[in-house]
């Protein structure tokens, strides 16, 4: 195995099992591996640390799979490694609710650059690092053993893989057939995913415990879904008992799925009123034609996938939070979301509080949101943590 030199002083962060090894702590590297093959990772003295994925491409030089520097990565690591995750998805609560799972979350299940959702019986993997793709094979060979599904849809379109010198890849994997419509059901409510051409890899799975809170708050409430994608939180909204919901999304087959997932629950098509147009622009004529409401959701795409979209992102977060705070009504609540890495929770909040105080309006948050219990974080990976969202009160 080639092995990787970490600079002086540069070997910390691996002792704290961060997977991430950036280009700036390598002093050197023996030989010339190729795009994912493992290294072993040493530090200044020559000793070693762990076994990583190289990636000459990216500024993420090395990703780890195993702090254990004696680690062989082979197809038996990647048979062990994703049983366990697996297993301890089936631990969970939700695998009582929910047919549709996140079962591999990537650096925080070991097996960096790695996505894999269940939607009932199709498998939906996204190969983002050049070590996952390495192994593409197999992995996908030891997630049909460990899961009995036979059909898998690779949603490889993340525009991180052209950071790691990789090619966007979309189609099925294992098994084609129809995909557009995967019938799944979270918490006793039908959904339609479609996994060949939705939002990454088809449904906000980490939303799944926070749409069950808001379907808890919504009775009696008018709602505003902004961002709504294919409907996740209105129809949790109604069927809460919300009187009446706002559905706002652009895309229109997002909306169309949207329908689609009201009439699969036999909802009153009269509580609900889908609108197709950009959220930032429709908030505005709301204000402009006095509309309130009882509860706003925001829970927009990612504004700041990294650091150096962190200051647009923070005026387009600001403007969503501040007109929907124009938009409620005193006792009403705001649920608003961020799942963009850039923005840190601190951010965050200090975002939204410039934005209630241009508003005008007095709020405090009740409570904080955060990912399902299937998106675990990693204690040494903190990068883990994207989504934070605040309950707000105005009061």
């Amino acid at each position: 195995m080639k092995s990787l030199h970490l600079r002086a002083g540069r070997d910390k962060s691996v002792k704290r099992r961060h997977p991430w090894i950036f280009s700036g702590a390598i002093e050197r590297v023996d030989g010339e591996p190729a795009n994912g093959e493992s290294v072993l990772v040493k530090d200044a003295g020559g000793q070693p640390l762990a076994v990583a994925a190289w990636s000459p491409h990216s500024q993420i030089q090395a990703r780890v799979w195993s702090f254990d520097s004696g680690t062989r990565i082979e197809k038996s690591f990647f048979e062990s490694t994703l049983k366990k995750a697996i297993q301890l998805r089936h631990s969970l609560p939700a695998s009582q609710h929910s047919n549709a799972l996140r079962l591999v979350h990537g650096e925080s299940d070991g097996l960096p650059g790695l996505i894999i959702d269940r939607y009932a019986d199709v498998l939906v993997a996204q190969f983002l690092s050049a070590g996952a793709d390495h192994w593409r094979e197999a992995i996908l060979d030891a997630l049909v053993a460990e899961t009995g599904c036979d059909a898998v849809f690779e949603r490889s379109d993340a525009e991180v893989r052209v950071l790691e010198g990789l090619q966007p890849r979309i189609g099925f994997a294992r098994v084609n057939r129809e995909a557009k419509r995967c019938a799944i059901v979270e918490h006793g409510l039908h959904f339609r995913v479609d996994v060949e051409d939705g939002q990454t890899t088809g449904f906000f799975l980490d939303q799944r415990d926070n749409r069950q809170r808001i379907r808890a708050l919504a009775r009696g409430r008018e709602v505003l879904d902004a961002f709504s994608y294919t409907g996740g939180f209105s129809l949790a909204a109604l069927a809460g008992g919300a009187r009446q919901v706002t559905a706002v999304e652009s895309s229109v087959p997002a909306l169309e799925v949207a329908r689609e997932n009201v009439q699969a629950n036999a909802m009153d098509l009269s509580r609900i009123s889908f609108e197709q147009a950009d959220v930032f622009a429709y908030q505005r004529l709301l204000r402009d034609r006095g509309a309130s409401f009882d509860m706003v959701i925001l829970d927009p795409p990612k504004f700041a996938p990294t650091a150096a979209q962190v200051k647009n992102a923070a005026r387009a977060y600001k403007d969503i939070n501040l007109m929907a705070f124009k938009l409620l009504r005193p006792g009403g609540l705001l649920a608003t979301f961020s799942c963009s890495g850039g923005i840190s929770a601190e951010l965050f909040q200090s975002i939204v509080a410039g934005a209630a105080a241009d508003a005008g309006a007095d709020a405090k948050i009740i409570e904080r949101f955060c990912a399902a219990a299937d998106h675990p974080v990693a204690l040494g990976f903190p990068e883990g943590d994207y989504l934070k969202g605040l309950l707000l009160v105005r009061t």
